[in-house]
């Protein structure tokens, strides 16, 4: 067992241990009828719905694999059919796997929601799975890092335990809400109990590569998608195992730099104190950019920040603080932040180094100074601050260290007239979103949740992943998170995993929103 494995079976069995502090469900009266049915629907169907997951699971969803994800939108559609939905499968640009549309309509109903959830999948590297591979979805007794063993997918009556875990790509991120809601609705259908709303759902194939055709097919539908509401299912409920709802994303921009040296690599011996290192001059540059405490230096990073109302700040203070369970989970003696807790930096706009590349290393290494440096960075961007503002910033922060920045290889030309030069790329990045909380369609659906999981749910004015939800802001949508999935699912590494009692809670969850979901 090598040592990163290792890393994560403690800090995942450390995590677990918050888990245990999650209340335990009291049914509410008013919902109780319908938590109930759907229940002993699922009791009665489990082999089916899991068999129909497996199914689903079992198909590649890497968003540049575009015969695959089309064999994804396909099944979908097809699955989405046979409950009643009509569907359509809105194209995408460059053939890339479509957006699956599915609308169903309830007689009466006064509000439409829309539900968005994505149907590919992080890229894989089969290699790092144990004992498993990426498509060939497997069942455990318990997370491989709590000593789960392989066993078969039984097909027996209420025979899934809720600690048993499905094993593979997209199983949390994001299949498992796909399945949760086409599968809510067929426990109300069973049981004669009557949809409130009208419901339009919307699968993407691309969320994973950064949404690139999202927008400009959403742009030429618009008529398809009006509603009173959205409810996006990405990302994992609260660390203390408490199901969460959460009113806003944060938006992302990807940035690479590349700082220049020499032509080559030079011997260190003989060029050694003469020739510039880009390495160094790159590790120089980024600590620049950060104080001691994780502050972010680059001037007016923070400037546009739209400071949390009332509501939000009072969601902060009632959720659980799990800081402490979870430095001790990932092997921290203190955090970043000068003082501030975990959910109020998620508030913040962040910069984050995600990796950095030079020269040689370990086996490989050589006493040379190389010929460049390149860096992967990523900022999260909170309401109000833009991906292009943001990016402006830290590029006159660049120029400001003394760097020539340009948006290619320098030229020779350039070479010699300029001391220091940077190429400074990004992706197209999209912004945050941030509904209010007190908005009467939020009001109703924190207390659905609620009622549909038989304890309260943590609220969150913002969840810290990214997800492009400013499109259906854009369209006058309220957007607000109702995700399903275990926190410990390892989302976007190997042997991601969803907990079987995360989709039996997010059916129930679910189902009472569909049947309960009411304000003026």
């Amino acid at each position: 067992m090598n040592r990163v494995i290792k890393r994560l079976i403690l800090s995942t069995t450390v995590l677990c241990a918050v888990a245990t502090q999650a209340q335990t469900p009291q049914e509410n009266s008013g919902a109780k009828s319908v938590v109930t049915a759907v229940r002993a629907y699922r009791v009665a169907h489990e082999g089916q719905i899991i068999s129909e997951f497996v199914r689903l699971l079992s198909v590649p969803d890497v968003a540049s694999d575009a015969t695959n994800i089309a064999r994804n939108a396909t099944l979908i559609q097809s699955m989405l059919e046979a409950r009643g939905f009509h569907v359509e499968l809105l194209p995408t640009a460059e053939g890339r796997g479509p957006v699956v549309f599915g609308e169903l309509d309830a007689q009466g109903a006064k509000h439409t929601i829309l539900f968005y959830a994505h149907y590919d999948g992080q890229p894989v590297d089969p290699s790092k799975w144990i004992d498993t591979r990426p498509f060939v979805p497997a069942l455990r007794t318990d997370s491989i890092d709590a000593g789960g063993k392989l066993i078969p997918f039984p097909d027996q009556p209420d025979s899934y335990k809720d600690n048993w875990r499905i094993y593979a790509r997209a199983a949390a991120d994001d299949k498992a809400p796909i399945i949760g809601v086409m599968t809510a609705v067929d426990a109300l259908k069973a049981n004669n109990i009557p949809i409130a709303v009208n419901l339009k759902v919307i699968f993407e194939g691309e969320e994973e590569d950064s949404s690139p055709h999202l927008e400009a097919t959403v742009d030429a539908h618009k008529n398809l998608f009006k509603g009173d509401a959205l409810i996006t299912a990405d990302g994992p409920i609260d660390q203390s195992g408490r199901p969460l709802v959460f009113f806003g994303n944060r938006g992302v921009i990807s940035v690479r730099i590349t700082v220049f040296g020499p032509l080559h690599p030079l011997h260190s011996g003989h060029y050694g104190n003469w020739a510039p290192n880009p390495a160094m001059r790159l590790a120089q540059l980024l600590a620049s950019m950060k104080d001691a405490d994780g502050h972010v230096l680059v001037a007016g990073f923070y400037d546009n920040v739209i400071p949390l109302g009332a509501a939000e700040r009072k969601a902060i203070a009632e959720a659980p603080n799990n800081d402490a369970l979870l430095l001790r989970a990932f092997g921290l003696a203190a955090p970043d932040g000068a003082g501030k807790s975990l959910l109020e930096l998620l508030n913040e706009p962040s910069l984050n180094i995600d990796g950095m590349e030079s020269g040689w290393t370990g086996a490989q290494g050589k006493t040379i100074i190389p010929d460049e440096a390149t860096a992967s960075l990523d900022m999260r961007l909170v309401k109000n601050a833009g991906p292009e503002q943001e990016f402006d910033a830290l590029v006159a922060h660049v120029r400001k260290q003394g760097y020539y920045v340009i948006d290619r290889e320098p030229t020779m030309a350039e070479r010699l007239k300029y001391a220091r030069i940077a190429e400074v790329t990004h992706d197209h990045g999209y912004p945050s979103t941030r509904t209010a909380m007190d908005l009467p369609v939020s009001v109703a659906l924190m207390r659905a949740v609620d009622e549909g999981a038989g304890e309260p749910a943590v609220k969150l004015p913002l969840l810290g992943g990214s997800v492009p939800m400013y499109i259906f802001a854009d369209l006058g949508l309220p957007v607000i998170g109702v995700p399903i999935a275990n926190f410990d699912d390892n989302q976007h590494s190997p042997n991601e995993n969803l907990r079987v009692g995360n989709l039996w809670k997010g059916m129930e969850i679910y189902a009472n929103i569909l049947a309960g979901l009411e304000w003026k």
